[in-house]
């Protein structure tokens, strides 16, 4: 058996997705699969390749006690158990029949932060026949609008209302697309550790309004002018919120163009905007990972 998931990029919202922003989603062209291959044996050998194909993680986890026997890392197999033994308290009979070797492989490498934990949820849930939201939530604790991306081929607004999801596909491939490219910081970013900082925090409800109307104006822009300015002031209102700089402000003043976080601050990837190619900015710079928006988007 195999199954296959959609990675993400939040364009609008970021924390605030948390406390109802209506957000702009976009499914990536990249992802992650999984492959199902029964076996005789009584364990689950499980195999994580990154986009060379190299493993990264491995484990053998014995199917009846989740008794692990074999790991690269015991953070990540611990997590691996918990995941399994949610899924079981739904599907009780989820991978304890028999034994599996099991491969997930990403399309993007595994430190881009366009996600490698929620493609994997969706790819388990699929598996397990068991609603993907409910594990997420269980496991991660997050908005779920990457869950919402996992199984989407189009860009989507996302907006939570007292913990029910509002999910409406759109058409996101403005005119000016061509002009705008995503830029890996070298660095991953834990977006839990940031989610959790943030719930300290008490947005306003006119702060909440006004990224939702920057989202459905960004939709209908029409110019990159329009778009810069939109993708400025939406800056602006996170910057002021988390206490942080924004990114341009930070490592790319003399930028001729805009640019975005995405996600959560700080690392992962961001958005520039600009008319002219910017690849030999980014480079100099010490950025080498620069793609196309059709490179990257649906």
């Amino acid at each position: 058996m195999r199954f296959y998931s959609n990675g993400k990029l939040l364009i609008t919202g970021e924390y605030v997705i948390l406390d109802g922003a209506v957000s702009l989603a976009a499914p990536s062209l990249l992802g992650q699969s999984l492959e199902i291959i029964n076996n005789e044996s009584k364990h689950i050998k499980w195999f994580s390749k990154n986009s060379d194909g190299r493993v990264w993680f491995h484990c053998t986890i014995r199917i009846e006690s989740l008794k692990v026997e074999t790991t690269s890392s015991n953070e990540i197999s611990n997590k691996l158990i918990e995941i399994i033994k949610v899924i079981r308290e739904v599907n009780p009979n989820f991978l304890n029949k028999s034994g599996s070797n099991i491969t997930s492989k990403l399309t993007f490498n595994k430190d881009w932060g366009l996600g490698s934990s929620s493609t994997l949820i969706s790819n388990l849930s699929q598996f397990a026949e068991i609603d993907p939201y409910e594990l997420n939530n269980r496991i991660f604790n997050g908005s779920g609008y990457d869950i919402a991306c996992a199984k989407s081929k189009s860009p989507l607004l996302y907006r939570l209302i007292k913990n029910e999801r509002d999910i409406e596909m759109v058409s996101f491939r403005p005119i000016f697309h061509e002009k705008i490219y995503f830029v890996y910081l070298n660095t991953k970013q834990n977006s839990l550790n940031e989610i959790r900082k943030y719930k300290d925090l008490n947005p306003s409800n006119s702060l909440i309004n006004e990224i939702s109307d920057i989202t459905k104006k960004l939709l209908k822009c029409s110019t990159l002018k329009n778009f810069n300015l939109l993708i400025h002031s939406h800056e602006q209102i996170i910057s002021k919120l988390i206490s942080k700089k924004p990114i341009k402000q930070e490592l790319f003043k003399d930028f001729r163009g805009e640019i975005k976080s995405l996600g959560a601050w700080g690392g992962d990837f961001i958005m520039a905007s600009s008319d002219e190619d910017p690849s030999n900015y980014f480079k100099n710079k010490g950025f080498n990972t620069i793609l196309k928006y059709g490179d990257l988007l649906f």
